[in-house]
């Protein structure tokens, strides 16, 4: 109504006087006029403001949405359509329904084959919204990310994060958005799902279950895999390596699980022992004949492959090739260097010729190679991998990636991957329960992956999914995103992340815990999540015991022992007071949440972060240790048989693998730490900047001071070497190396306590009492990140 009031201000604010009256009549006259005019004129004014703001594309509550699709070759986007219109139910109450012509349409899509693979463009016009998809996954993504923006979690089935009702749902005219994806090919690996996903989904559909044999106890069927597929969907992730271990059923011999694939648009894969879309591990025994050893029984493993190969070459498929033992050991039947490298030739070769042979796009389709574990030491010695081929670097199970592609590797059409974990089975030791794998870390690697060139596919071992559903949304947001990731530099010394030594992970976890829980108590659960993720950094909650595990020393499997690193009774009862702080606060943070959201809380911040606490205390309280116990099994009581109205029952074990760090403890078994240290600390987690020095001070006389750094446990990933040195009263010392050898005894603390250590001793000007050190990094590795810790050993 601003066009009404300026002309009732003009028509009212002159007053008649005496200098003014001859022309009274004429401008009464005028006034008169536009008064007329202004009546007239009203109603066409309220209709075109009205107008103007029915240009926003709205969706009212109960509304009947109106969508034209365009005809599509894959179901995918026929499928995000369907799972938008649940959520329009779900947030709204409305309902979506197609229409044939696109002038009829509330929400027209389109095809846009100038977009990025993938990719999407949202646009508001006269009302109307209008998605562009270059192609049908781009369509998919497009319409799911007007469920993202209604508020729709990606958990909600997963975390039971209960969507949230609106009035209405508005996007402004002139809205204008383009996303399209950093990587190609984005996806998550089911792996060591015995304790958790295979029980609870083996309940979910007993008739997936159908074979028997052997050690199979369970399966992964069509109504699992659809809530997996939808929940990648929404994340938009496009490829899945199912899960492989023995317990559970092979993918593809179950009915229904391609066709799910292939309506979600999920590229299926395999790990890096699964090559050409078999699991050996479970499916040798069933249909293979001999042993499975390339060497002498060549022609039953290609016959094995092939029988595969005719059963899916329609399908959706990228094709692992390379070859491992049976279950993830060393290839049978060679032994040496020479011998590896000649085997594994010919496997790739007569893989090719298979899909060349077999397959209607012959090798015009992806594939990985994945040098993991010793094959990588196999492909540095000569291995040659066609140029089409995917390369997939690893990381070593901790989140530390091995190996960046080197301007010959960046530069191949078959482009570079990564395969990176956030659960693990094996040596040093597992962490299978909670999600303990820094997330700060992991969007590091990862910032860094994409910066070094692996843009083609990346893939996430989550275990069972559960209860690692932040690291695995943060690893989606930047495959999808990750060019906001991206650095142009990588200096021998300096910040590699710029000047501000904020997290990056952090507004992202913002986001997760605002769309979760809201913002009234956003900041008290941002600041448990941070502490947590602290905390579990410093030292993993399944590593309290001080066990390792696949050692020939059965000790090391069940004796509990002292903790690796610097603990002292002070250090303990900072950490018990830390964990007992943020306990305290989920538990007032839980009773304060909705009745909507108690469950999601419960699984997402709740468990995690007292299930954590509790593992803290049995092994550093002996007055709490076996309570501290029973705590975990009623937590995860509840978890299984209480949240969600026993909806996950089966889901969440407390003790995978029933190593002994799971099982009660009692005050006799837990080891003494002492008092205090003999290292004084001088700067811990420190931010580094490459100018600051560190100051510490020496009784006079004294000429020489031992000094510990404790450094990022990385890996030469360009090189042969990682090192630093230190400057000490403008004298530079030798430099010092820390790089490991892959399972060495070095390289296993390391992983276990979280951080590399080296003891360096300094000569210092006796005559003075207060000395300057620097931090430098000799390689472009070393410290790896932008934080460490320096100690100087006290005067005895």
């Amino acid at each position: 109504m601003k066009g009404f009031s300026l002309l009732m201000f003009n028509f009212s604010r002159t007053k008649a006087t005496s200098a003014t009256k001859p022309n009274l009549k004429k401008k009464m006259k005028k006034r008169t006029l536009s008064l007329l005019f202004f009546i007239v004129c009203l109603p066409m004014m309220l209709s075109a403001q009205q107008a103007t703001m029915a240009k926003d594309f709205v969706i009212h509550s109960g509304a009947r949405v109106r969508v034209f699709m365009p005809k599509t070759e894959r179901p995918v986007a026929q499928t995000a359509l369907a799972m938008f219109g649940e959520d329009v139910g779900k947030v709204l109450g409305g309902e979506v329904k197609t229409v044939k012509s696109a002038g009829k349409a509330d929400i027209v899509l389109t095809v846009d084959k100038a977009l990025p693979r993938e990719g999407f463009r949202i646009t508001v016009r006269d009302g109307k919204l209008h998605i562009a998809g270059a192609d049908e996954h781009g369509l998919a993504y497009g319409l799911l990310e007007l469920s993202r923006k209604m508020g729709v979690s990606p958990w909600e089935y997963w975390a039971d994060c209960t969507p949230r009702q609106l009035e209405e749902f508005r996007l402004k005219e002139g809205t204008d958005e383009q996303q399209s994806p950093a990587v190609a090919y984005r996806g998550i690996f089911i792996n060591d799902e015995d304790w958790g996903l295979n029980p609870w989904a083996t309940r979910q559909e007993p008739e997936a279950w159908t074979i028997k044999e052997g050690r199979i106890k369970g399966a992964i069927g069509p109504k699992v895999n659809e809530r997996i597929f939808q929940l990648m969907l929404r994340l938009r992730a496009n490829y899945y390596w199912p899960a492989m271990h023995e317990c559970s059923q092979p993918f593809f011999t179950i009915e229904g699980n391609r066709e799910m694939a292939a309506r979600y648009g999920i590229y299926i894969g395999g790990s890096h022992c699964e090559p050409m879309a078999t699991s050996p591990a479970a499916e040798w025994a069933i249909s293979g004949e001999g042993d499975y050893n390339y060497v002498s029984n060549s022609q039953a493993v290609k016959d094995f492959w092939q029988k595969r190969l005719n059963e899916v070459k329609d399908q959706e498929i990228v094709y692992t090739l390379g070859m491992r033992g049976v279950h993830d050991g060393s290839m049978q039947g060679v032994r040496t260097m020479d011998e590896k490298v000649k085997y594994l030739q010919q496997v790739i070769d007569d893989q090719r010729t298979m899909l060349a042979d077999t397959h209607p796009k012959g090798t015009n389709v992806p594939q990985v190679f994945v040098p993991y574990k010793e094959v990588l030491d196999i492909y540095k010695a000569g291995l040659r991998v066609p140029d089409d081929v995917t390369l997939m670097w690893t990381d070593d199970n901790y989140g530390y990636i091995r190996h960046f592609p080197d301007s010959t590797e960046r530069s191949r059409e078959g482009g570079n991957g990564v395969y990176y974990h956030v659960s693990y089975w094996g040596r040093p030791h597992d962490y299978l329960w909670l999600n303990s794998l820094s997330p700060k870390l992991l969007e590091r690697e990862m910032g860094e992956a994409y910066g070094r060139g692996i843009r083609k596919m990346w893939i996430l071992n989550v275990g069972d999914i559960k209860p690692s559903e932040y690291q695995i949304e943060l690893f989606m947001q930047l495959a999808w995103d990750g060019r906001s990731y991206e650095f142009s530099h990588l200096e021998p010394t300096g910040r590699m992340f710029g000047d501000s030594p904020v997290m990056r992970h952090i507004p992202f976890l913002r986001y997760f815990v605002r769309r979760e829980f809201g913002m009234e108590h956003e900041e008290e659960i941002m600041d448990v999540m941070y502490s947590y993720f602290r905390l579990s950094e410093e030292m993993k909650p399944e590593h309290m015991a001080g066990t390792r595990v696949e050692e020939s020393d059965k000790a090391y499997w069940n004796t509990v022992r002292p903790i690796l690193g610097d603990w002292t009774k002070a250090r303990i009862a900072e950490r018990v007071k830390d964990y007992q702080n943020i306990s305290d606060k989920v538990e007032t943070l839980y009773q304060s949440m909705p009745a909507d959201r108690k469950d999601a809380f419960f699984q997402l911040v709740k468990y995690p972060v007292q299930a954590a606490a509790q593992m803290n205390f049995k092994f550093l309280c002996p007055d709490r240790c076996e309570a501290a116990f029973d705590s975990i099994q009623s937590l995860t009581y509840i978890y299984n048989k209480v949240c969600a109205g026993g909806k996950w029952d089966g889901i969440m074990d407390a003790s995978p693998r029933r190593l002994p760090v799971f099982q009660r403890v009692t005050p006799d078994m837990l080891p003494q730490y002492p008092d205090s240290s003999e290292w004084e600390v001088l700067d811990f987690n420190t931010v580094f900047d490459g100018k600051k020095p560190y100051v510490f001070t020496t009784p006079l006389g004294t000429d020489s001071v031992t000094l510990r750094v404790h450094l990022r446990p990385t890996h030469p990933r360009n090189g042969k070497r990682v090192a630093f040195h230190l400057v000490v009263d403008d004298i530079r010392t030798p430099d010092v190396e820390y790089q490991t050898y892959d399972r060495s005894e070095e390289w296993k603390q390391n992983v276990i306590r979280g951080y590399a250590v080296r003891d360096v001793r300094v000569a210092v000007d006796s005559t003075q009492v207060q000395h300057r050190i620097f931090f430098e990094r000799t390689t472009p590795d070393a410290m790896l990140y932008d934080t460490f810790s320096i100690y100087k050993k006290k005067a005895p």
